[in-house]
C-alpha cells in the first residue's frame, strides 16, 4: 500500500498511471505509464506474478521516464491485469491497468434512434426492446442472487451480461456465475437469467445486459452490493484453498511504512491486491474497522486498486491504518503510519459537528487567536459567501456561519479556514426524509457506466429521479428497502446534466459530468495528383488513408488563389477517387490551388496540397434578379440584382443602352437621371427623385449568359410627418417663449393645431405659422394656464406634444446654514428667512406642523424677509422650525430655557476618563453670561494655579487640566446657588502602544542569516510578550530576546527553515505581527551555464531542450511564449536524475519561439528557431529558353516560389541587380518579377532569381538577347521578278528594305556593279535604287540586290520600240515590242492575196502591293497612319481603301493620299470606336491589318500635395489630369465627400478642385482622389490652433493685506497657463489661487505682503503676457479710539479697549512692558477694527502701563489695582508643646500671595539663618526653628499688615 499524495522524496512515484485498455483480437495493445525517482528506477512489467520477458510480440519501448508494454497480435489468452513495477535504492511504486482482447464483432447495420419501437413489436421488425429489467439489489454476504433481463424484438436479440464493463468470462473469478436463458413473454423476444448461488465480497458492482439484433442494440443495467454479515468471518467455503495462488500484494517491510500530511489536507491509501478467488478487501483504523462516512472515501478505481481517501484530516485521524486482503486461499495485511502535522497557528476553539432539521438552521461557531486574523468558510471545496442563506458573523475572535432553510445537499463538511490554509473542520448533519444524500458532482468516462444511490429514512417509499427537470425511465431505477439506485450504463455525452432524487418536498441534487475519452485523428489522404486536360477544368485524384481511420470520415477539399494567403473550402467528399473541380466553382478568374484533408468525429488530419496550380474562369449566372420596384413620386427607385461572379454588365431604360462610361448621367436632357453601382457581385441600377410621369419605365440588365428586367411603378406620395417621430414632452418657465415644430413631408400641406382637443385660435399670445414643410406654434410668452397636450394633424396622422409651464424656482438666501437660537423664559425670539423673489410664497413650519399666526406666533412679510417672530417666548416654544420656499427649507432650532434652572448643560451627572499628562476641559453652560459660578474638588473649593485652570467666556464655564496627574482624579462640582453639574474624572496611565511597525511585517531569508525582529513601544518601562505560532517563545541559544529603552528585539542568529512560522509581540493593549520565511538553499540551474541560448533546428525534425538542475529533486516548470505547456503527444516532457528534458518528436515551424525551464529561482530561456523548408521554384520545371529582343522592346523575367514571403536576389551577369538602372523589381504573393521597360543593348546577358543568399540557394537564370532586327527585304515580295525595258529609255531596279541605314550590293550576272557611267546607284531611306540611263540590249540579263540578310533577283530584257520581222524558211513571224493600250487591234499578214488576221488584245500590267499594311497599337486619341507601296504608279482611283471589309465612312477624321508608289491613309484623334481591321486593294492585289486601340491611360500631371492647416482654416487641393471629362470621387479618410457648405469640389478642364473650411482638429487624415484605376492622396495635417493672450491686465497696486486679482483672457478656452512671478512658476496653494472662468485666466493673492511685490507673467503655450507689475504699498494704521486708564481692586477684572483704522490689522499688547500672551488670566480678542484686552483676577504687582500696538500706530493706559489688606486666613495655635532636640514649624496662611509677614519673638524680630528658617509658599508662610532648646520657650509673634497672630511656644524634656 502507497499514500497518494506521499512525501516528495527519491523513491520511484507515478506521474502518470497506464490505463486499461480494450483491444480486438489481432489487434495492437500499448499500455504507457511516467514515473520518476532518484537515482531513476528500474522498470518491470508482470502479469501474474510473473515477470514478463521481451518477443516477438511483446516489446517494452522506453523514453526517459516514460515506460510503455506494446502487445502485437493481441491473442484472447494476453486478456489480464498487467503490472508496472519500478524499484531504486530507496523504495519500490507499481501501477497496474487491464487489457481486454474482443473477439472482432460481426458486420452489422448501424443503429437507427429515429426507429426504435416504442412498444413492444407486434409483427414487423424492430430494435431490441427491454420488457424487464434487472434490478438494484443490496444482499448479505452468501445470499442468492438472481438478475433477470427480457429483452423483445425481431428477430429475437442476443443477450450478455457484463460486470463493471467486462463480459463475465473475463472476471477473475467468474466460475460462480451461472446464465439461464430463457424466451421472453408472448415469444417475441429473448430472456437471460444470471445467478450467482452464494455472493461475496467481490461480487458487488455494476451488472449490465446487453441486447442485440440485425436493427440495434439496447442495454439496462442494475447495481448490486454485497455486506458483511455482522460479526461473521469473511469466508468462502465453496473454493478450496489448494487450487489458487495467494493474494499478492506489496511485501510488508519491518515496520509500517510512514505517512505525513498538513492538518486539513487529504490523505490518500492505496492497496493494490492480487489473487483468486478475488480477495476481499477490508479497511482498519487502530484495530476497528472502517466504515465509509463523509470523510472517509472507500472505492476502487479504474485499474483495480483499493483506495481509502481521508478528506480533511485532523489530529484525531492521526493512526495506524491497515489494509486488510483475505480469500480462501490467505490472508495478507499492509499497513501505513499517518502522522497529521498540525499548524504552527491553531485555532483557539474548533468547530463542532452539528446536526439541524430540514427547513430549520445550523450554526456553526469556532475561535480565532487574535480578531484581526481573516477567515472564509468553505462546503468541501467550494467556498461560501455572505447571503442569506449563509449569513456570516464576526464577533470580536468569534467566526459564526449561521445556515438557513437547511435542505439535502447541505449535509457535508464544512471548514473555517484562517491565513496559511490554517482549517478546521466539522461535519453537518441535516434530519430529513433523505439519509444519505448524492455527490456534489459525479465524473465519468464516455462509456462507463454511472451509479448513484440515495437512503431515505423511510422504506418502500417512492421517489422520483429526473435530469435537467425531466423524468428519467423507469428501467435505469430500483429501489429496495430503505435504498434508491439509479444505474445509466454506458453513458455518453447526453447522459450529461443535474440529476435530481425528490422525496416530497425534499430533494438533493448531482452534477453529472461525462468526460470524453480522447481519440487520434485521422491520417492525410495519399498519392494525390492534379490532371489539367480538359479545358476550364481540372482533375484531382487520391487514395484513402493508411490505415484507414476505424470511424466514418470525409474528404474536405479547399482552394486558394494563387497569391492569397487564404484556403476557402469547395466541398466534401465522402469517398476516395477523383472529382472534377469546373471554373463554376471559382468567385473569379485567376490561377488556383488546392488541398485536401480527411475529417471524422476525432478531428481532422493535416492537409495534402496538390503540386501545381490551374487557371479557371467562371460563369456567370443570376443569384437574386431584378424586382419590380413600386416608389412614391420624388423617390428614388433602386434596382438590383446579385449575379454569382464578378462581371460587368450593361443596364437597359425603356430599351435604350445606358453609358457604361457614364456611372451618373441623364437619358436625354431634362429627363429622368440615373446612377450605377457596382459593388463586387451586386449591380445597382438607382433612379433619382422619379415622376409620376416615369410610371411603367422598364429596366433591364445584360451581361454574358444573363439577362434579366423589371418595371417601375409611381404612386402618388401620402403625407406623413418627418419629426417628431415620438410624443415630446417640454418643460418651461413662466415668461419663456415656447416654439413647437412638426414638419410634414409635403410642402404647403395644410394642417391644424389642437391644444387638449380643442382647436386652437390664434391670439397675441398664440400665433401659428406655416413655412413649406415646417408648421409652427409658437407662444411669445408662457404663461403656467398654457401647460396642456399640444396636437399637430393633419390627414389621418398626428404629432403630440405635452407642454409644462412653471413659475421660476424660489431660493432662499438667507440662512444657508441651520440656525441655533438660545433663549430664556419670556424673551423676544425672531426667526428670518430672505429669498430671491418678494412675491414667492412661504410656508413655516414647527417639528412638521405649519405654523399658524396666533398672539404667541407672529408671522411677518417685507419685500424678500419672511418672519417668524415669539414675543414672549416659553420653553414650550422651543423645537425644530423650518421656512418652506418652493423646493428649499431653511431650517432653525429654537432652544427655550427656564430662568429656574440656572445650568443649561450638563443636566446629569457626566463620567470624563482620561490617561495621565491627557488635557482634559469640564465645560458648564449657563443661561446668563454674568452669573458666577463655584468649582469644587471632592468637597474643597478649587484653588487656580498653573495645573488647573478656570475660565469664562459667555455663558461657559470651563475648568481645565492641562496636564491631569493621577491624583487629579475625583468629583468635580460647578455650583451656583443651590444647583450643581457634577463631573466624575478617573485618571489613568496611558495604555503601552506599539509605535513600530504599525503593520504586518513579512521577513523573508535564507538558511542560517541572522533575523532581527524589532517592536517599538510607547513606554521604556512596559512589559511584552513574544509568541511563535500561537506558543510563547523561551530563549535558548537559537532565539535571544532583547530590550533597549523602548525597543524590544527578537533574534535568530542562525535561522532554519523550521524556524519560519508567525510572530507576535504582545504588549497587553496592542500586538504586532511578522511573518518570517526562511527558505531553503535556492534550487539552481547548473547547465546550460548562460541564461539565455538561441537554438537553430530544421523543420520537421525533433527538437530536445536540456538543463540540470542543482539539487536533484528540484522540480521545474516549462512555458512557452508566456504560457505553461502540459505533456501531451507533441510535447514529452522528461525527468532523469538531475536533468530535465522538453522533447518535440515533430516539431513544425509553428513551434518555434521562446522556452523558458524554470525552477523556483533561477530560469533559462531557449530562443528555439526553425527552419522551413528550403524554398523551391514551382515553375517553369525546364529552364527557360532564351529570349531574343529588339532594341526598345519591354522584357519581363517572372518565376513564382513555393512560399509567399522568401526573399530573392536578381543578379545580372554575376552582378546584383538595381532597381534605379532601367530595371523594375515587382513582388505579387509567390511571384517575383523583373521588367525591363526598353531593352537596351546593355540589359542582355544572364539573369539569375536566387531564393537566398546561401551558396546552395535554389535558383532559376534567364538568357536575353537584344539585338537590332536582320534588315530584311519589304518589297518586292517574289524572290523573282520579270522587267521589261525598251531600248533608250531609263532602267530602273528598286528595293524596299524594313530599315533604312543599311547599303546593298548591286550584281549583274554575278558581276558587281558600281555607281559610273550610265550606272547610278541611289538610296532614299529604306529605298534602294539601281538605275542605268539608255538602257541598250546589251543590258538585259539577271540583276542581283544583295541586303546583309535577304535578297532580290531581276530579269531584265530590253526591246526596241516598233515592230520586228524575221523570216525563217517559208515562217513569217511579226514582234511588236512594248506593246501599248494603243497597239491593241487586228494584225493581218498577206501574202498574195492569201491575207491572215489576228486580234491583238493589251491587258493592263498588275497593280501589285511591294509594301503591304502592317498591325498598328495606338492609344486612344492619338494619329495613325496607314501606309502601302505598289509596285507601279497607279491612275487615280486604282488603290481602294476599306475597313471591316466596308469602304471607308464619310469622316473628317478619316483622308488618303498618294505619293507616287506611296499611298496613306490618315486617321485623325483615333477613338476606341476606329479599331478594328482595315484593308487596301487594287484590281490585282490586296493587303489588311489590325488596328488597337487602346484606352487612354488616365495620368497624373500636377499630383495633389500635402497641406497644413491651422484649426478654423481652409484647405485647398488641386490635381491636374492627362483627359479632360474625368469624374472621380474625393474621399477624406477613406470616407466619400459630397459637396456641402464646407466642402466645395469643381472641376476646370483637367483640373479637378477640392477646397474644405472650417476645418477641425478632427479633420486630419489622407485626402484621396479616385477615377477608374487611378487613385492620388496627400495628406492633410489640421494643427491646433496657437493659443494667443487677447487681453491682460494693467499693472496694479493694492494695500498690505489686500487681495490682490491679476487677469488674462486667451483666445480659446481649453488651455493650461502657467502664471509666473519674476521668472519663477507659481505654485497653487491657500494664498495662491489659480481660476479658469472660460477663456478667463485669474489669479488671486490673497493677504498680499511686501514679498508679493514683483512682475507677474501669463504663459501659454510659446504666448506669453505681461509683465504686470504687482505694488504692495505699507498699510498705515491710525488709532480712531485711544485707550482709557483703568483703576481697579485687587481680585476684579480690568478691560482695555483699542480701536484702529483697518479691520485685518495683528496687534499686540504688553503690560509694564512685557508682551501679553491669550491664556490664564489674559483674554485678548478682535472685533473688526476693535482690539480688546481682558483681565481677570487682578492682582497688585498687575499695576502698571498698558500699552497696545498695530503696526507704528500705538496708544496707552495706566491699570492702577488697588491691593487689599492682608489678613490672616489660618492662624497657628495659640500654643505648641514641643520635645527639646526636635524641630518647630509655626504656619500661617494669608489671604493673598506675595504679602509681606513677618516674624517676632518677645517684640524682637527673627532673622533668617542656622537656627531660624523662614520659608513662604503662595499665601502659605512658616517659621522653622532648629533644635529646640528650653532658651527657646517663649511668645512668638507673626505679623501680617495690620493683623497678627500670638503663639506660645513650650518645650519639654531635660
Amino acid at each position: 500500500m502507497k499514500a497518494g499524495s506521499g512525501d516528495q522524496g527519491s523513491p520511484p512515484c507515478f506521474l502518470r498511471f497506464p490505463r486499461p485498455v480494450r483491444v480486438v483480437s489481432g489487434g495492437e495493445a500499448e499500455l504507457k505509464c511516467v514515473v520518476l525517482g532518484e537515482p531513476p528506477p528500474i522498470v518491470a512489467w508482470e502479469k501474474g506474478g510473473q515477470q514478463l520477458a521481451a518477443s516477438e510480440r511483446l516489446s517494452f519501448p522506453a523514453d526517459g521516464a516514460e515506460h510503455g508494454l506494446l502487445l502485437t497480435g493481441a491473442l484472447p489468452t494476453d486478456a489480464g491485469v498487467y503490472v508496472c513495477r519500478a524499484r531504486n535504492t530507496a523504495g519500490e511504486a507499481y501501477a497496474a491497468a487491464a487489457i481486454t482482447v474482443l473477439e472482432p464483432p460481426a458486420p452489422e447495420p448501424e443503429p437507427q434512434p429515429a426507429q426504435r419501437p416504442l412498444s413492444p413489436p407486434a409483427t414487423g421488425e424492430g430494435a431490441p426492446l427491454f420488457l424487464t429489467g434487472p434490478r438494484s439489489q443490496w444482499v448479505l454476504r452468501g445470499t442468492e442472487v438472481v438478475l433477470t433481463c427480457q429483452a423483445g424484438g425481431l428477430p429475437a436479440p442476443t443477450l450478455h451480461w457484463e460486470k463493471d464493463g467486462m463480459a463475465l468470462d473475463e472476471v477473475w473469478d467468474s466460475s460462480h456465475f451461472a446464465l439461464e436463458p430463457g424466451s421472453a413473454e408472448g415469444g417475441r423476444g429473448s430472456s437471460l437469467a444470471l445467478r450467482i448461488p452464494a455472493v461475496r465480497l467481490p461480487d458487488s458492482g455494476v451488472y449490465v445486459c446487453h441486447a442485440r439484433n440485425a436493427h440495434g442494440h439496447a442495454q439496462a443495467g442494475a447495481l448490486l452490493q454485497v455486506h458483511q454479515p455482522p460479526e461473521s468471518p469473511p469466508e468462502d467455503p465453496d473454493e478450496a484453498p489448494g487450487q489458487a495462488p495467494k493474494p499478492v500484494v506489496e511485501p510488508l517491510k519491518c515496520a509500517p511504512k510512514t505517512f505525513w500530511v498538513n492538518e486539513g489536507k487529504h490523505a490518500k491509501f492505496r492497496c493494490y491486491v492480487m489473487g483468486k478467488p478475488e480477495p476481499e478487501i477490508e479497511w482498519h483504523w487502530e484495530g476497528r474497522p472502517l466504515l465509509p462516512d463523509r470523510r472517509r472515501l472507500m472505492y476502487r478505481d479504474r485499474d483495480g486498486g483499493f483506495v481509502l481517501k481521508v478528506l480533511y484530516c485532523q489530529a484525531k485521524d492521526r493512526g495506524l491504518y491497515v489494509c486488510a486482503a483475505r480469500n480462501s486461499a490467505g490472508q495478507t495485511l499492509s499497513a501505513v503510519q499517518l502522522h497529521v502535522k498540525e499548524p504552527r497557528l491553531r485555532f483557539s476553539r474548533p468547530l463542532q459537528d452539528v446536526e439541524g432539521r430540514e427547513h430549520g438552521i445550523a450554526v456553526l461557531e469556532c475561535k480565532v487567536p487574535n480578531s484581526r486574523i481573516p477567515t472564509a468558510w468553505f462546503r468541501e471545496d467550494q467556498r461560501l459567501l455572505p447571503c442569506r442563506k449563509y449569513e456570516q458573523i464576526e464577533e470580536g475572535t468569534v467566526r459564526r456561519l449561521i445556515i438557513h432553510r437547511l435542505k439535502a445537499d447541505d449535509d457535508g463538511v464544512y471548514l473555517c479556514e484562517m491565513r496559511g490554509r490554517v482549517r478546521t473542520v466539522a461535519n453537518v448533519t441535516v434530519k430529513g426524509p433523505i439519509l444519505k444524500r448524492l455527490p456534489r458532482k459525479l465524473d465519468v468516462l464516455e462509456g462507463e457506466n454511472a451509479v448513484l444511490l440515495v437512503e431515505t429514512r423511510d422504506a418502500g417509499v417512492q421517489g422520483r429521479w429526473s435530469r435537467d427537470g425531466e423524468d428519467l425511465p423507469t428501467t435505469c431505477q430500483s429501489s429496495s428497502g430503505h435504498m434508491h439506485a439509479l444505474v445509466l450504463p454506458g453513458v455518453t455525452r447526453e447522459d450529461a446534466g443535474e440529476v435530481t432524487f425528490s422525496l416530497g418536498n425534499s430533494r438533493t441534487t448531482t452534477l453529472l459530468r461525462v468526460k470524453c475519452v480522447k481519440h487520434n485523428p485521422p491520417g492525410p489522404p495519399v498519392l494525390v495528383e492534379m490532371f489539367k486536360g480538359h479545358k476550364n477544368m481540372v482533375l484531382l485524384t487520391w487514395k484513402p488513408p493508411e490505415p484507414a481511420p476505424e470511424t466514418p470520415f470525409i474528404y474536405r477539399l479547399e482552394r486558394q488563389n494563387v497569391g492569397s494567403e487564404d484556403w476557402v473550402q469547395c466541398f466534401s467528399v465522402e469517398k476516395a477517387g477523383a472529382v472534377e473541380v469546373p471554373g463554376d466553382c471559382v468567385p473569379s478568374e485567376g490561377d488556383y490551388r488546392f488541398r485536401i484533408c480527411t475529417v471524422s468525429e476525432h478531428g481532422r488530419s493535416p492537409h495534402v496540397v496538390f503540386h501545381g496550380s490551374a487557371h479557371l474562369v467562371p460563369t456567370a449566372r443570376l443569384v437574386e434578379g431584378l424586382k419590380d420596384i413600386q416608389v412614391y413620386d420624388g423617390e428614388d427607385a433602386v434596382f438590383s440584382l446579385i449575379l454569382s461572379t464578378i462581371i460587368q454588365g450593361n443596364w437597359f431604360l425603356n430599351g435604350e443602352e445606358l453609358k457604361s462610361t457614364e456611372p451618373e448621367g441623364q437619358v436625354e436632357p431634362g429627363a429622368l437621371r440615373y446612377r450605377m453601382e457596382h459593388s463586387g457581385l451586386q449591380h445597382q441600377l438607382i433612379l433619382q427623385a422619379v415622376k409620376h410621369q416615369d410610371s411603367g419605365a422598364l429596366v433591364g440588365f445584360s451581361c454574358p449568359g444573363v439577362q434579366d428586367s423589371a418595371a417601375l411603378t409611381i404612386q402618388e406620395s401620402p403625407v406623413h410627418i418627418l419629426s417628431p417621430q415620438d410624443k415630446v414632452s417640454l418643460t418651461f418657465t413662466t415668461s419663456e417663449k415656447v416654439v413647437l415644430t412638426c414638419e410634414l413631408s409635403r410642402v404647403d400641406f395644410p394642417a391644424s393645431w389642437y391644444k387638449d382637443g380643442q382647436k386652437v385660435e390664434e391670439s397675441e399670445s398664440l400665433v401659428v405659422k406655416m413655412d413649406g414643410r415646417k408648421h409652427r406654434l409658437v407662444l411669445p410668452a408662457a404663461a403656467v394656464r398654457d401647460s396642456g397636450e399640444f396636437e399637430c394633424r393633419t390627414e389621418g396622422v398626428s404629432a403630440f406634444f405635452s407642454v409644462t409651464v412653471r413659475d421660476p424656482p424660489v431660493h432662499i438666501l438667507d440662512p444657508r446654514e441651520h440656525v441655533f437660537v438660545h433663549a430664556i423664559t419670556s424673551e423676544c425670539v425672531m426667526l428670518t428667512c430672505e429669498v430671491d423673489r418678494e412675491d414667492a410664497p412661504v410656508h413655516w413650519y414647527k417639528d412638521g406642523q405649519e405654523v399658524e399666526e396666533s398672539d404667541v406666533t407672529v408671522l411677518e412679510n417685507e419685500g424678500p424677509h419672511h418672519r417668524l417672530v415669539l414675543p414672549a417666548a416659553q420653553p414650550s416654544d422651543g423645537g425644530e422650525f423650518q421656512c418652506l420656499a418652493g423646493d428649499e427649507r431653511a431650517y432653525f432650532t429654537v432652544t427655550i430655557t427656564d430662568v429656574s434652572s440656572w445650568i443649561v448643560y450638563p443636566s446629569g451627572k457626566v463620567y470624563v476618563a482620561a490617561v495621565r499628562l491627557e488635557r482634559v476641559v469640564l465645560t458648564c453652560e449657563l443661561c446668563r453670561p454674568w452669573a458666577e459660578v463655584r468649582w469644587t474638588k471632592d468637597g474643597e473649593e478649587v484653588v487656580e494655579s498653573p495645573a488647573l485652570l478656570l475660565q469664562k467666556e459667555d455663558t461657559i464655564r470651563r475648568l481645565v487640566l492641562p496636564a491631569v496627574q493621577l491624583e487629579d482624579s475625583g468629583e468635580y462640582l460647578c455650583e451656583i446657588d443651590d444647583e450643581s453639574a457634577s463631573f466624575t474624572v478617573t485618571v489613568t496611565e496611558p495604555p503601552v502602544r506599539i509605535i513600530h511597525p504599525r503593520d504586518e511585517v513579512t521577513l523573508i531569508a535564507v538558511s542560517l542569516e541572522c533575523v532581527v525582529l524589532t517592536c517599538e513601544l510607547s513606554r521604556e518601562d512596559a512589559p511584552v510578550r513574544w509568541y511563535k505560532d500561537g506558543l510563547e517563545v523561551e530563549e535558548s541559544e537559537a532565539l535571544v530576546l532583547e530590550s533597549d529603552g523602548p525597543c524590544r528585539r527578537l533574534v535568530l542568529p542562525a535561522a532554519q527553515p523550521e524556524d519560519g512560522g508567525e510572530f507576535v509581540c504582545d504588549a497587553g493593549d496592542d500586538s504586532a505581527f511578522f511573518t518570517v520565511t526562511v527558505t531553503a538553499p535556492p534550487e539552481r540551474i547548473v547547465r546550460p551555464a548562460a541564461r539565455t541560448l538561441d537554438l537553430q533546428f530544421g523543420a520537421p525534425g525533433r527538437v530536445e531542450l536540456r538543463c540540470e538542475v542543482a539539487p536533484a529533486g528540484s522540480q521545474v516548470r516549462w512555458y512557452k511564449d508566456g504560457l505553461e505547456v502540459e505533456a501531451s503527444d507533441t510535447l514529452k516532457l522528461g525527468a532523469e536524475g538531475p536533468a530535465r528534458t522538453l522533447t518535440l518528436p515533430h516539431a513544425e515551424p509553428e513551434d518555434a519561439g521562446e522556452y523558458v525551464c524554470e525552477t523556483r529561482d533561477e530560469a533559462v530561456t531557449f530562443n528555439v528557431s526553425l527552419a522551413e523548408p528550403p524554398v523551391q521554384f514551382l515553375a517553369p520545371e525546364a529552364a527557360p529558353s532564351p529570349l531574343c529582343v529588339a532594341p526598345g522592346e519591354p522584357v519581363m523575367l517572372s518565376c513564382e516560389l513555393s512560399r509567399a514571403g522568401a526573399l530573392v536576389f536578381w543578379s545580372h551577369n554575376g552582378e546584383p541587380v538595381r532597381e534605379d538602372e532601367g530595371l523594375e523589381l515587382h513582388t505579387e504573393g509567390p511571384r517575383r518579377t523583373l521588367c525591363i521597360p526598353a531593352a537596351q543593348p546593355a540589359h542582355a546577358g544572364l539573369y539569375t532569381c536566387r531564393s537566398g543568399d546561401g551558396p546552395g540557394a535554389p535558383s532559376l537564370s534567364f538568357m536575353v538577347q537584344v539585338a537590332e532586327p536582320p534588315m530584311r527585304v519589304v518589297s518586292p515580295e517574289a524572290a523573282q521578278t520579270r522587267v521589261r525595258s525598251a531600248p533608250g529609255g531609263d532602267l530602273e531596279l528598286a528595293v524596299r528594305l524594313s530599315g533604312p541605314g543599311s547599303t546593298v550590293r548591286w550584281y549583274k550576272d554575278g558581276e558587281r556593279l558600281a555607281s559610273q557611267g550610265r550606272v547610278q546607284l541611289e538610296q532614299a531611306g529604306a529605298r534602294q535604287v539601281l538605275r542605268v540611263r539608255g538602257a541598250q540590249s546589251g543590258d538585259a540579263g539577271e540583276y542581283l540586290c544583295d541586303a546583309p540578310h535577304d535578297s532580290r533577283v531581276f530579269l531584265v530584257s530590253v526591246e526596241g520600240p516598233g515592230l520586228e520581222m524575221a523570216q525563217n524558211g517559208p515562217s513569217r513571224t511579226l514582234t511588236v515590242q512594248g506593246c501599248q493600250f494603243k497597239d491593241a487591234g487586228t494584225v493581218t499578214a498577206q501574202a498574195g492575196d492569201t491575207a491572215s488576221s489576228a486580234r491583238l488584245h493589251v491587258r493592263e500590267t498588275e497593280l501589285l502591293f511591294l509594301r503591304r499594311l502592317q498591325d498598328v497599337r495606338v492609344e486612344e486619341g492619338q494619329d495613325v497612319c496607314l501606309e502601302v507601296e505598289t509596285g507601279r504608279v497607279g491612275a487615280a482611283g486604282a488603290v481602294r481603301w476599306l475597313r471591316g471589309g466596308e469602304p471607308l465612312p464619310h469622316d473628317p477624321r478619316l483622308s488618303v493620299a498618294q505619293d507616287g508608289h506611296i499611298y496613306r491613309l490618315f486617321i485623325h484623334g483615333v477613338v476606341l470606336a476606329d479599331q478594328g481591321t482595315y484593308g487596301c486593294e487594287s484590281h490585282h492585289d490586296r493587303t489588311l491589318a489590325r488596328l488597337s486601340v487602346r484606352p487612354r491611360q488616365l495620368r497624373v500631371l500636377r499630383p495633389l500635395e500635402d497641406a497644413t492647416i491651422i484649426e478654423g482654416g481652409s484647405a485647398t487641393f488641386q490635381l491636374e489630369l492627362s483627359q479632360e471629362g474625368v469624374t472621380g470621387e474625393w474621399a477624406r479618410g477613406g470616407v466619400r465627400l459630397h459637396p456641402g457648405p464646407q466642402c466645395h469640389i469643381h472641376t476646370e478642364g483637367h483640373t479637378h478642385h477640392l477646397v474644405l473650411s472650417g476645418l477641425g482638429l478632427a479633420d486630419s487624415g489622407c485626402i484621396s482622389f479616385t477615377a477608374d484605376s487611378l487613385r492620388c492622396a496627400a495628406r492633410l495635417t489640421v494643427r491646433e490652433a496657437p493659443v494667443t493672450i487677447v487681453r491682460v491686465s494693467q499693472d496694479l497696486e493694492v494695500t498690505e493685506g489686500d487681495t490682490a486679482t491679476l487677469e488674462c483672457e486667451l483666445s480659446q478656452a481649453l488651455a493650461d497657463v502657467t502664471w509666473e512671478k519674476d521668472g519663477r512658476p507659481l505654485v497653487p496653494s491657500p494664498r495662491h489661487r489659480l481660476q479658469a472662468l472660460g477663456t478667463r485666466r485669474l489669479l488671486q493673492l490673497r493677504r498680499c505682503g511686501p514679498l508679493d511685490a514683483g512682475t507677474y507673467s501669463c504663459v501659454v503655450g510659446t504666448a506669453r503676457s505681461g509683465p504686470v507689475r504687482l505694488t504692495v504699498s505699507e498699510r498705515v494704521v491710525s488709532v480712531l479710539s485711544e485707550l482709557r486708564s483703568v483703576s481697579a481692586r485687587e481680585g476684579d477684572g480690568a478691560t482695555f479697549e483699542c480701536t484702529v483704522s483697518e479691520i485685518e490689522t495683528t496687534g499686540c499688547w504688553k503690560l509694564g512692558g512685557r508682551p501679553l500672551r491669550p491664556g490664564g488670566r489674559v483674554r485678548i480678542r478682535q472685533e473688526g477694527r476693535k482690539h480688546i484686552l481682558m483681565l481677570s483676577e487682578l492682582r497688585a504687582e498687575d499695576a502698571g502701563e498698558v500699552r497696545f500696538q498695530a503696526g507704528p500706530a500705538q496708544s496707552v493706559a495706566e491699570l492702577k489695582v488697588e491691593a487689599l489688606p492682608l489678613q490672616m486666613c489660618r492662624r497657628p495655635p495659640r500654643e505648641k508643646t514641643v520635645l527639646m532636640g526636635r524641630r518647630a514649624v509655626l504656619e500661617v496662611t494669608v489671604s493673598r500671595s506675595g504679602g509681606h509677614v513677618c516674624w517676632l519673638r518677645d517684640g524682637v524680630e527673627l532673622c533668617p539663618g542656622d537656627k531660624y528658617d523662614l520659608r513662604s509658599h503662595g499665601p502659605t508662610h512658616s517659621l522653622v526653628i532648629h533644635d529646640v532648646r528650653p532658651e527657646d520657650q517663649g511668645t512668638y509673634c507673626c505679623q501680617a499688615g495690620q493683623d497678627s497672630a500670638h503663639t506660645r511656644l513650650l518645650v519639654e524634656g531635660s
